[in-house]
């Protein structure tokens, strides 16, 4: 594959290619693991979201590749504090109507990234760069303890509140249209399930005070955000990943 450049690996470990002429984006990696993109990405694309597309799919039971379709556009991290001000409003409409979206076969509910945080966390995987600043030094199985206090409480939350969630909605996996400044699509979709808006919005927000502080938040994504719940999700979701 001399046509395909190397662009890093995904959070979750893929390698990661782009094509020459950069319509195509290649991961190889773990079967289940990128089937699962494969799948929410394939279901996506049926509800009418602008976003990546499948092209390809093999696998040789162990290890996968997945290809599919560049979304034309740049990732809204690259845009200028200026820039993401005039596409905020944008954002929010795009991250609306995901989670609007009904009938999702797929769940990535708080008791599945419980687990996941509880594995990562057990095998010394916490990758300290993900953690927000005042967490840096914290021993990882602390971080997690802090937040089992509240976990009955956020599951009671997501039940009442449940929607379709992108799963990792930072700022690089939405992107822009430069010269609109609208949402061109969303990408890296391998962990959209049903999940409390709060999971996403937490990331959100966070990616986006890194370049625009002090964007509007209320009432833009359907709902009053919840600063407990927003604290909470911000603080699991590093523990997740590894």
């Amino acid at each position: 594959m001399t046509d395909w450049t190397p662009v890093g690996h995904g959070e979750s470990g893929a390698q990661v290619f782009r094509s020459a002429d950069g319509a195509r984006y290649a991961k190889w990696g773990p079967v289940a693991e990128l089937a699962a993109e494969r799948d929410r990405v394939v279901w996506l694309a049926g509800q009418g979201v602008p976003g990546q597309r499948v092209l390809d799919w093999r696998d040789d039971g162990d290890r996968a590749c997945l290809v599919t379709s560049a979304v034309e556009g740049v990732p809204a991290d690259r845009l200028s504090p200026a820039e993401l001000a005039t596409a905020w409003a944008s954002v929010a409409e795009a991250v609306r109507r995901l989670h609007g979206l009904p009938g999702c076969p797929f769940s990535r509910d708080l008791d599945h990234m419980f687990a996941l945080a509880e594995d990562v966390v057990a095998r010394g995987a916490v990758n300290p760069d993900f953690l927000p600043e005042e967490q840096i030094g914290t021993p990882p199985h602390e971080l997690l303890a802090r937040l089992e206090p509240e976990r009955d409480l956020r599951r009671a939350q997501e039940a009442r509140q449940e929607v379709v969630c992108h799963g990792d909605l930072t700022l690089p996996n939405v992107i822009v249209d430069p010269a609109t400044l609208t949402v061109a699509g969303f990408v890296d979709v391998g962990r959209l399930g049903r999940a409390d808006p709060h999971a996403d919005l937490a990331l959100l927000f966070a990616t986006a005070d890194e370049i625009r502080p002090g964007l509007p938040r209320a009432g833009l994504f359907g709902l009053d955000p919840d600063p407990g719940r927003i604290r909470f999700y911000l603080s699991l979701d590093p523990l997740t990943w590894g």
